[in-house]
């Protein structure tokens, strides 16, 4: 067919970022993903004009996803920062927001992409580099034989989630079932690598949060008058499992373009359901107690189960196979032909168990790592944004478990480390200088559009006008109320650094964040001996990040800013 129209010719746009447009859509984003962050971070309602679903949430991986995005500079952006959530779960508004600082940053100056991407990779080399060291001063090693540290990471992940609602009891509880649940996938061999377990999260929506709990095994959600047809079941031993991926309601598959032949007198349907009966009759014979179906039993093949004492489950879904298969310790059965003894898994009891108005068909295993984290919260809204929350605090204690270190959060990370960039690029300015090509005043304007970059995620916490200040000796990041009366000592104003590992009654000099004040070299080590974790007292009183996260998500920023100050055209395809 003709074309109606001509063909357009395709827009070509040079240097983007000096378009006005452009920066002001990249300063709306800026300003969304700030409002959002931290745990007073204000919530975004994300809907259609037209009407449908209303999202409500201040998490990146929601705000992104309903976020419609068109321009390709943004796109590059959001997409790198989904790619990233989708990786670690956690540090998504982060990312965001120290991408748009840095763009923004560098727009200032007068500064060729060159220069500032050779610069801005050197910077990076350097905090990935202490960041990873033993000399860190603002990371804490994680020894799972207590559960402070890892409860702190899961009560700051919790907490960062204003949409979920909850209270301060709510987060407790939340936070000790997440280590629970996650405790409980980790198996008691030690076989290298570790293989973890899974954490299936089952909804127990218009439920109080307090009432949220965690089971080992597999709760499958049924009707009272279905559990009470299927259970009691007492076994002295082991119930012998079959578990079937494929079909057995006795359809045929599609023959695409073929033909099926079918003698004379022969009925596909008598057929088909002899063949499953003989199935039937084979797992009678082989002592199987629990049939379990991804997809649909026939009625006919169900009833002959069931009056042979065996239990048969259907319409599992395809979600649940991966878990079960884990929990009766065997690979799904994907034919009807004979089944070899192999095949068969087991489990170590079944019982029903109820929720409010819900009931479950409870799959208890032996020593299998998988279990059900029962997650009840007060409406659709608040679960939603709770799931999430959990997901990404289940997965960062993945990380940690393979490297086994924490950031200290609060914004605590950033400042600590923008200082260290500053001393270090002040005292090592030749290395740095001959390394890069670059002239000093060059290496200084980078160092400060880098580094105020870097204390921007730190500054965005403050949400209601208060004053942002740092220590002079850790580089810790320090708030106070606004409206606060003047003083002449801040000590009397402030109680606890952002991380709440230190204390205003230390000795130490404040100054507002970005002020000028001289180069300071951070300490290498943890302030242990005179304030450290001895003085956190709980969980809650200690804010941390997960490493491989927050890692990830400062590589992912810059490296994405870079790409974005190096674009000379875009060319669309306006057809």
């Amino acid at each position: 067919m003709s074309r109606l129209e001509t063909k357009k010719p395709s827009l070509c746009k040079s240097e983007p970022l000096t378009s006005e447009s452009v920066r002001a859509t990249l300063a709306v984003l800026k300003e969304i993903v700030t409002s959002c962050y931290g745990p007073s971070g204000r919530l975004k309602q994300l809907h259609n004009g037209l009407g449908g679903y209303v999202c409500t949430t201040s998490q990146s991986s929601a705000l992104l996803r309903n976020l419609p995005v068109t321009h390709p500079i943004l796109k590059i952006l959001t997409t790198a920062v989904q790619n990233h959530v989708l990786c670690s779960r956690d540090c998504g508004l982060f990312t965001a927001i120290l991408c748009c600082n840095l763009i923004e940053n560098v727009q200032r100056m007068d500064l060729t992409p060159t220069t500032v991407i050779k610069l801005n990779k050197h910077l990076l080399s350097l905090c990935t580099s202490y960041l990873k060291s033993e000399a860190c001063g603002c990371r804490i090693s994680v020894d799972f034989s207590s559960t402070q540290i890892p409860l702190s990471l899961t009560h700051s992940i919790i907490t960062s989630k204003p949409a979920c609602m909850l209270t301060r009891k709510e987060v407790e509880h939340i936070s000790t079932l997440i280590l629970r649940a996650f405790l409980l996938t980790i198996p008691e061999s030690t076989e290298d690598p570790v293989i973890l377990g899974q954490s299936i999260i089952v909804p127990g929506k218009g439920q109080r949060v307090t009432d949220s709990t965690v089971l080992p095994g597999i709760l499958i959600d049924m009707s009272e008058v279905q559990l009470r047809r299927l259970l009691p079941i007492q076994k002295p031993h082991a119930l012998k499992v079959a578990l079937f991926c494929i079909s057995l309601s006795g359809d045929f598959s599609d023959t695409g373009e073929g033909t099926l032949v079918v003698p004379s007198g022969v009925s596909l349907e008598n057929a088909a359901l002899d063949q499953l009966l003989n199935l039937g009759r084979q797992l009678v014979s082989d002592h199987v107690d629990l049939v379990l179906c991804q997809k649909v039993l026939h009625p006919s093949l169900k009833q002959f189960l069931s009056s042979h004492g065996i239990i048969a489950i259907d319409r599992l879904g395809v979600t649940l196979m991966e878990s079960l298969s884990k929990v009766t310790g065997t690979q799904p059965i994907g034919s009807l032909g004979s089944v070899s003894p192999s095949s068969y898994g087991s489990v170590k009891e079944v019982s029903s168990t109820q929720f409010g108005s819900k009931h479950f068909f409870h799959l208890i295993p032996d020593k299998a790592t998988v279990c059900s984290l029962l997650l009840c919260s007060r409406n659709d809204t608040a679960w939603d944004e709770l799931k999430l929350a959990c997901q990404t605090a289940l997965h960062a204690l993945q990380l940690t478990i393979k490297e086994p270190w924490v950031l200290l959060g609060g914004g605590c990370t950033e400042t600590h480390l923008a200082a260290y960039i500053r001393n270090k690029t002040h005292s090592e300015a030749e290395s740095i200088l001959k390394d890069c090509g670059c002239t000093q005043a060059e290496l200084q304007l980078m160092t400060k559009a880098f580094c105020s970059a870097l204390e921007s995620p730190a500054c965005s916490l403050e949400h209601d006008g208060g004053e942002i200040l740092t220590d002079m000796k850790y580089g810790h990041f320090w708030s106070v109320q606004a409206e606060s009366p003047s003083v002449s000592n801040w000590s009397d104003l402030l109680s606890r650094c952002g991380c709440g590992l230190l204390s205003s009654q230390e000795q130490l000099g404040w100054s507002f964040l970005r002020s000028r004040h001289p180069p300071f070299a951070p300490p290498t080590y943890l302030p242990r001996a005179d304030v450290g974790l001895a003085a956190v007292d709980s969980a809650s009183s200690l804010t941390v990040d997960c490493l491989t996260a927050k890692l990830n998500g400062l590589q992912v920023a810059i490296e994405t800013a870079n790409l974005i100050l190096d674009l000379s055209y875009i060319i669309e395809d306006k057809n």
